[in-house]
């Protein structure tokens, strides 16, 4: 059933990628305006201007969400279809590939038939910058840097978070995300209100984003960019952004376009510089489509690593920690009854096998999802025995002069067997 279930997870973050991919965001009733919405509402109600509200209000926003994918989760555990049809909505409803190498090669073909004004009005589906006063290599400069960070924030991290946790992680990194674009940013307002939102967007960008960087360049000549250049940048530049991520997929691509990006910034109310990133010209209009396609390329890399996780990796660590789980319990309670008197338990219905001249093979348990094999040697004093599950944990001592006699194994589920031996094993 974990199999199934695991594979059900990597259908549907595929078939998800693929409705992104061929219808893009939906046009109306889209999940995460709604959300949007309800968080707008939510901040009215528990805003002040200090962290603690803001992390009241993060807690309440991003934990919502989360429970919902958790219940929907438990729902479908034995549900492999309803599964991955509701993990190919969610990653449908969280991804913003196609809309995001839409809106570059849009800005590219304003900005090549000179239309400064459409150019500056389109620059608002990217990013929040005042395109007032920009001209045409800082609107393109602005076109790349963001096509680059959210090819991170829209394609590659909700696609890791999905295959490592989920619907609870396809659900939450959207939600934190988006808290981040609402009031993560440095205005008055927001300064220490928003602080939660923005540490817990860049914790869950770490992976992410640096992935995303070494995917850029792998990724480089599909978009006839230079990978060794590229892996130079990154390794120079990556860390110069005040972003501790935003800079790992600028940096990347930068190098592999050949340009050099960062400067000064200029947002509503405010400006901030940058230091540059890469060597070369600004970025042209001629510069957004090779960004797309390598947007593109970046997105279905990442599918293939999130659709592998699941079946792969994510199988192996779930076995290793429910084992380790195991174990640490029954490691436990062995050391807690060690040295204590064995305690005659009620009576079982034991499963027995006729026992061999001086040896027994005792076979039972209390609970029917494991089994405990016991083989114990009946001499004139007693009976002993070893515990073995997954391995030796314990043993086991009967002191009895009778024909049979019942064995206790301390143990995480207590373990229960029964000795019984012929004549002349006595």
């Amino acid at each position: 059933m974990r199999q199934s279930v695991a594979v059900a997870n990597a259908a549907g973050l595929v078939v998800g990628y693929a409705l992104d991919s061929l219808l893009g965001d939906p046009r109306r009733w889209h999940p995460v305006a709604g959300f949007g919405r309800a968080a707008g509402a939510l901040e009215q109600r528990v805003y002040r201007p200090d962290r603690t509200a803001g992390v009241v209000f993060t807690a309440l926003a991003v934990g919502v969400p989360v429970l919902v994918g958790a219940a929907a989760t438990v729902a479908t555990r034995h549900r492999p279809v309803g599964r991955a049809v509701l993990m190919a909505a969610a990653t449908w409803t969280v991804l913003g590939g196609r809309t995001l190498r839409h809106e570059s090669k849009v800005m590219g073909r304003a900005l090549r038939g000179g239309d400064l004004p459409t150019a500056r009005r389109r620059l608002g589906h990217l990013c929040g910058r005042d395109p007032s006063t920009l001209d045409e290599a800082e609107l393109a400069r602005a076109t790349v840097e963001s096509v680059a960070e959210n090819t991170s924030d829209a394609v590659v991290a909700p696609l890791l978070w999905g295959a490592v946790a989920g619907l609870p992680g396809l659900l939450g990194y959207r939600a934190a995300n988006t808290l981040d674009a609402m009031v993560g940013h440095r205005s008055p307002r927001y300064a220490r209100f928003g602080t939660p939102a923005a540490r817990l967007d860049d914790v869950l960008n770490i992976v992410p984003a640096r992935l995303t960087g070494l995917l850029t360049i792998a990724v480089a000549p599909t978009a006839h960019g230079d990978r060794g250049r590229a892996w130079r940048v990154w390794l120079r530049d990556r860390n110069d952004h005040p972003s501790p991520n935003a800079g790992q997929c600028e940096a990347a691509m930068a190098g592999a376009l050949g340009v050099r990006l960062g400067g000064r910034n200029i947002y509503f109310g405010r400006s901030e510089v940058r230091p540059y990133l890469g060597d070369g010209p600004r970025p042209e209009a001629r510069h957004l489509k090779r960004a797309a396609r390598i947007s593109g390329a970046v997105g279905l890399a990442a599918l293939g690593v999130a659709a592998a996780y699941p079946v792969t990796v994510g199988r192996l660590a779930g076995a290793v920690a429910r084992a380790g789980w195991r174990d640490s319990r029954l490691t436990a309670t062995l050391g807690n009854t060690a040295g204590s008197a064995v305690r005659r338990p009620p009576p079982p219905t034991p499963v027995l096998e006729r026992c061999k001249f001086r040896e027994c093979v005792v076979m039972e348990h209390r609970k029917a999802t494991h089994s405990l094999n016991l083989r114990g040697v009946a001499g004139w004093r007693g009976l002993r025995g070893v515990v073995g599950w997954g391995g030796v944990v314990g043993i086991v001592t009967c002191r009895t002069m009778s024909d049979s006699a019942w064995l206790a194994a301390p143990g995480a589920d207590g373990f229960v067997g029964r000795a019984v031996w012929g004549g002349g094993a006595r």
